[in-house]
C-alpha cells in the first residue's frame, strides 16, 4: 500500500473491506486517495480466493467529492501534473468498475462528485435513508468528465443529464429512483444490509460469478477506451485550469454566489 488513505483488509471468507480513510476531510479525494484506490485495486487483483469487496467511508461521510485545497493546487500545477491527475482519476474509477469480483458500496452521510462515481463503479450500492448526494462540479465551473461514462452506463443519459447539469443535491429516494443505489435502509441497518448481499454472493459459485460479471461488462458498450478516454482526461484537466473553475471554486470556498449567477 502506498499510503493510508485507503485501507483494505481481507477476512477468512475472502471478503475484502475497503475503507476510504480521510475522515477529517469527509474522505474527499486528493492525489493520495486516488493513488490508494489504484494501488488497492492492483493488490486485490492478485489476491487468491477473493470473493467480493465492500467499500465504505470512515467517519461521517461516504465520500465528499474533491478536496478543494487539492483542486486549487492541481489546477495551478504544471499542465503535465494536472493532466496526469485526470488520467489517474479515470484509472481509479475504471479499476474499481473492472474489479474481477463483485463490489458493494455502503453509502452514508455525504456522497458527492467522485463519491457518486465510486458508488456507480460498484456492482451493488446500498444507501442509508439519510444519505445525501450531489454532482456539484458544474457549480464550481468544472465537469465530472472522469465519471460521465460510468454514470451514463449505470443511470442512462437522461438521469445523468439532470443530475450532472443542475448540480442539485438529492436524497436517497431519488438516488434509488434513478438506479444509483439498489436499496435504502435505516442508517443503523446499513452494515446488516451489506452483510446480506455478501451472503448472497458467497452462496454463488465463484467462477460462475466472475464469468457473469465479465459477460455483463462485455455486453455493454462502455466508452472508456480509445479517443473518448483521451477526451475525458483532457477535458477534466483543461476545465480545472479555466477562469470559470477559478471563480466557481472561490465562490464555494467563500460561501457566496458565483459571478455568473444573475443579480
Amino acid at each position: 500500500m502506498a499510503n493510508d488513505t485507503v485501507l483494505c483488509e481481507i477476512d477468512r471468507r475472502g471478503v475484502a473491506s475497503l475503507t476510504l480513510n480521510r475522515p477529517a476531510a469527509g474522505n474527499a479525494y486528493n492525489g493520495e486517495l486516488i493513488d490508494g484506490l489504484i494501488d488497492t485495486a492492483v493488490r486485490l487483483d492478485r489476491e487468491a480466493g477473493l470473493r467480493c469487496v465492500v467499500v465504505r467511508g470512515a467517519g461521517r461521510h461516504f465520500q465528499a467529492g474533491a478536496d478543494l485545497k487539492f483542486l486549487d493546487h492541481v489546477r495551478s500545477a504544471p499542465a503535465a501534473e494536472n493532466h496526469d491527475f485526470s488520467r489517474r482519476t479515470v484509472a481509479a474509477m475504471r479499476a474499481l468498475e473492472r474489479c474481477r469480483v463483485p463490489t458493494i458500496a455502503l453509502i452514508h452521510g455525504g456522497c458527492f462528485g467522485g463519491g457518486i462515481g465510486i458508488a456507480a463503479a460498484c456492482d451493488i450500492a446500498v444507501a442509508a435513508d439519510d444519505a445525501m448526494f450531489a454532482l456539484a462540479e458544474v457549480r464550481w465551473g468544472i465537469t465530472p468528465a472522469p465519471i460521465i461514462p460510468l454514470l451514463v452506463n449505470r443511470l442512462g443519459a437522461r438521469a445523468t443529464g439532470r443530475l450532472a447539469l443542475t448540480g442539485e443535491r438529492f436524497d436517497a429516494a431519488l438516488a434509488h429512483a434513478v438506479g444509483l443505489v439498489h436499496e435504502i435502509c435505516p442508517a443503523t441497518e446499513l452494515e446488516a444490509a451489506g452483510a446480506r448481499f455478501v451472503d448472497h454472493l458467497l452462496l454463488a459459485g465463484p467462477e460462475a460469478v466472475a464469468i457473469t460479471k465479465k459477460l455483463i461488462a462485455e455486453a455493454v458498450d462502455t466508452p472508456f477506451a480509445g479517443i473518448f478516454h483521451d477526451r475525458i482526461v483532457d477535458e477534466a484537466a483543461a476545465r480545472r485550469r479555466s477562469p470559470e473553475a477559478a471563480e466557481g471554486l472561490a465562490s464555494f470556498r467563500e460561501k457566496r454566489k458565483p459571478a455568473w449567477y444573475p443579480a
